[in-house]
């Protein structure tokens, strides 16, 4: 397991690291030109990494995440009368359940933002060295990228917004907690932690289906953008 989690995270710092390397010797426009090494390092970014790799590592991660949230929902349905101390191991297992799903799918989530930002900073490096060359594919691949890019974060913020809330109702909810929350709307706060809790379970599943999405169409447009780079330095025989 932490060699998945280290392999999401070096796929993501390789990208992302190497495109602020290569364009660390710009000048203050930051302008590029096809000969400079900077471009060759664009380039270079991506030659030794496999862009579908990362769909393999981000998903037994997406399971994990999906199964102990579904766990700690089933733990908190199960739970007779929270408030009946001969019961509060049932408590216990849903809290740290609970607490352990959160952490986790929150990870989860943090490592796609990352990979994200990371091959978003290389889309942006790269299109600014080949902006010359009038290939419209590039272009369109950049700003595929960024629209791709800002609705999977969008949608991460809303699965993580619900976990946060389900985890602050089910605080408020116990029936030991000094809070004194006596519910919302009318509804009981059990059965308001309840709804969004499945909320949160639902959509947080759902997201992770976008994430493994995004993904995959990332990856197709990095090849694509690949394929014309390498195209161009052939013609020019940049390579040479």
């Amino acid at each position: 397991m932490r060699v998945i989690f280290i392999d999401f995270l070096v796929h993501g710092w390789i990208v992302y690291h190497q495109s602020v390397q290569a364009n660390q010797h710009t000048d203050p426009a930051r302008a590029f030109h096809l000969g400079h090494p900077a471009s060759r390092q664009s380039l270079a970014t991506f030659s030794h990494l496999d862009p579908h790799t990362v769909k393999t590592i981000f998903l037994p991660l997406a399971v994990i995440s999906t199964l102990l949230l579904g766990t700690t929902f089933v733990l908190g349905w199960t739970i007779q009368d929270a408030a009946k101390p001969s019961l509060s191991h049932q408590v216990d297992h849903h809290l740290w359940t609970a607490l352990a799903g959160m952490l986790f799918a929150t990870l989860v989530h943090g490592l796609v933002m990352t990979y994200f930002i990371g091959t978003g900073r290389w889309f942006e490096e790269t299109t600014r060295a080949y902006s010359t060359t009038g290939e419209s594919v590039i272009g369109e691949c950049y700003a595929a990228s960024r629209t791709l890019k800002y609705r999977t974060i969008m949608t991460i913020v809303a699965g993580f917004t619900l976990l946060l809330a389900a985890g602050t109702l089910g605080a408020a909810a116990d029936p030991a907690s000094p809070v004194g929350f006596t519910g919302w709307l009318g509804l009981a706060p059990a059965t308001l932690h309840l709804l969004v809790a499945l909320a949160a379970v639902a959509v947080n599943s759902w997201t992770h289906l976008a994430e493994y999405s995004a993904l995959h169409e990332n990856a197709k447009l990095i090849e694509r953008m690949m394929d014309q780079v390498r195209r161009i330095r052939a013609e020019r025989g940049l390579d040479d």
